[in-house]
């Protein structure tokens, strides 16, 4: 097929028309632009097309892309007219985008080679939007944490780029902007601050009720700077380390499923695996000692996002929570490592209460604010827990005892309505809806109520803050006061991988280790104190 360079200009005659070779100028080598013209496959209609591109410096250069084009074309095999087609769709596509790369020839010899599609338009945006839609079919808090991430931040930032043309760069570009937002917005936070300090009242002298003069002027003060603090943005997030952590993550899972099909979407490289981030690493676990706590009261500082409390705090909460309807499911949280989800989602039939295994077979999370269910975090997680015989002695006598007052409440209800006190329309005063943890009506609890009775023991129990979740962590420590070791945490936390465990609590297992330690001496009895204790011989 033919093919050329020349130099051409855009200089203009009287008539205003270009005049292209003609120009008189072109005999200057400074003068004009390099350009490149190759004929290209027919279109399936069996038009013709060429790939042309200007703008070259040099007629070395504009050589030098006409022999990549050339290479290109010589590719596919003389009879596979299909893929010369297809060739030829994708030079002709990046012709139209003088800044688009010509392709890589060991890339395009691999996609025809495997029959892979060689030109997409489909963007990033696009395709998240494709990938997401698949993931909405199972309903998950991470496919909810995926769903914020993309409105948020990829399809604003890199949602307009072509999906096989995404690289390093991009991204680096893209958290980049993040960290640029990040001063703007804590710029804006800091002026808010600012101007929340200003509508305070400052005259503290003066009570507020006074008709004296100053009084006055200074509520007209207030007004106005109130005034000012609504017309300003609102308070707004910081992006951090860990959020970016799971833009990544977020990224790194859509595009390797763009390559699972890359015949369709002709992506064959992940960007996302080869960017660096800094910071981000999983929080460390750590104990609620005396001295964290005697800080807590003096500052209020939570020394880590991860705090698990010792044994004995556990026990007490448990006390604590022994007359709650809602302890057998503490249990299975502290003891045994289950997730709030979890708890709320096991039902009696999970449970065999011969072999003490209760099975993880759904989780009960939030959408917003409506309780929905769904499988598992991972597929590790879907596993057996051996629950503890005390704890498999309540469930059954708890079951006994709520089909018991069920049963009492629907014969109580069938009274009412047989003396025309309810309607017979009137929903059931009970049903059997087979969980273990229940309302008082024999439905499932919301997993809320699970986090909102967990923080009234404990505040009633007087221990230092943590949440249902960091009660999981102490599950974990538990291990370790009991004689285990990491991996058996592992196996106890269901984690996917030894390093996951390590990672957030191999410090709790080290202050554990620790504080057992100082628990073997204080339980044996002394009569003397070490400081009575004569020195020894060349000490």
């Amino acid at each position: 097929m033919k093919g050329s360079t020349y130099r051409r200009c855009y200089c203009r005659g009287e008539d205003g028309r270009p005049l292209g070779k003609a120009c008189p100028k072109l005999s200057s080598k400074r003068h004009g632009v390099w350009c490149v013209r190759q004929e290209l496959p027919p279109r399936n209609n069996g038009t013709r097309r060429a790939f042309n591109r200007a703008g070259y410096a040099s007629a070395k250069e504009a050589q030098a892309d006409l022999e990549k084009v050339r290479d290109l074309l010589a590719l596919p095999e003389g009879d596979d007219v299909e893929a010369q087609i297809r060739l030829g769709d994708l030079l002709e596509e990046v012709s139209k985008d003088k800044r688009a790369p010509l392709p890589e020839l060991n890339d395009v010899r691999r996609q025809i080679n495997l029959g892979l599609v060689l030109s997409s338009k489909l963007t990033v945006g696009e395709w998240l939007d494709l990938w997401l839609e698949s993931k909405k079919k199972i309903k998950t808090k991470t496919t909810r944490g995926y769903e914020s991430i993309i409105r948020v931040h990829l399809k604003p930032l890199i949602g307009h780029i072509r999906l096989d043309r995404l690289s390093v760069p991009h991204l680096d570009d893209m958290f980049q902007r993040i960290d640029e937002r990040n001063e703007r917005i804590a710029a804006a936070n800091e002026r808010r601050h600012a101007q929340a300090a200003r509508c305070r009242w400052s005259l503290p002298e003066v009570p507020p009720a006074s008709k004296a003069p100053a009084a006055v002027a200074e509520r007209a003060r207030l007004r106005e700077e109130r005034a000012v603090l609504a017309a300003m943005p609102p308070f707004m997030k910081l992006t951090g380390p860990a959020t970016k952590q799971r833009i990544r993550a977020c990224l790194r899972t859509a595009l390797n499923a763009a390559i699972a099909r890359q015949r369709e979407t002709g992506l064959t490289f992940n960007a996302a695996e080869h960017v660096e981030l800094s910071g981000g690493q999983r929080p460390k676990g750590l104990l609620w000692t005396e001295e964290r706590i005697a800080r807590w009261q003096e500052t209020g500082e939570v020394p880590s996002p991860v705090m698990a409390w010792t044994p004995q705090q556990l026990g007490q909460f448990l006390d604590e929570a022994v007359s709650s309807r809602y302890y057998i499911g503490y249990r299975l949280v502290g003891y045994h490592c289950l997730r709030r989800g979890e708890a709320a989602g096991a039902r009696r039939t999970d449970l065999d209460v011969l072999t003490r295994l209760l099975w993880i077979a759904i989780e009960r999370t939030l959408d917003g604010w409506t309780p929905v269910e769904s499988d598992p975090k991972t597929e590790g997680s879907a596993a057996p827990v051996l629950l503890d015989e005390e704890t498999v002695r309540l469930i059954v006598e708890d079951t006994a005892r709520k089909r018991a007052e069920g049963e009492a409440r629907l014969t109580a209800q069938r009274e009412r309505r047989a003396r025309g006190e309810e309607p017979d329309d009137s929903p059931p005063a009970w049903v059997d809806s087979g969980y273990i943890l229940t309302e008082e009506d024999g439905t499932p609890v919301h997993p809320e109520k699970l986090s909102d009775e967990f923080q009234r023991i404990r505040k009633r129990a007087g221990l230092p803050p943590i949440n249902i979740r960091d009660a999981r962590h102490t599950g974990a420590g538990l291990v370790k006061a009991a004689g285990g070791d990491i991996h058996d945490a592992k196996v106890k936390l269901r984690h996917s991988t030894i390093k996951l465990t390590s990672d957030t609590y191999m410090v709790l297992f080290q202050e554990l280790k620790e504080a057992l330690a100082e628990g073997v001496v204080a339980v044996v009895p002394r009569a003397r104190k070490a400081e009575d204790e004569p020195a020894t011989e060349g000490a």
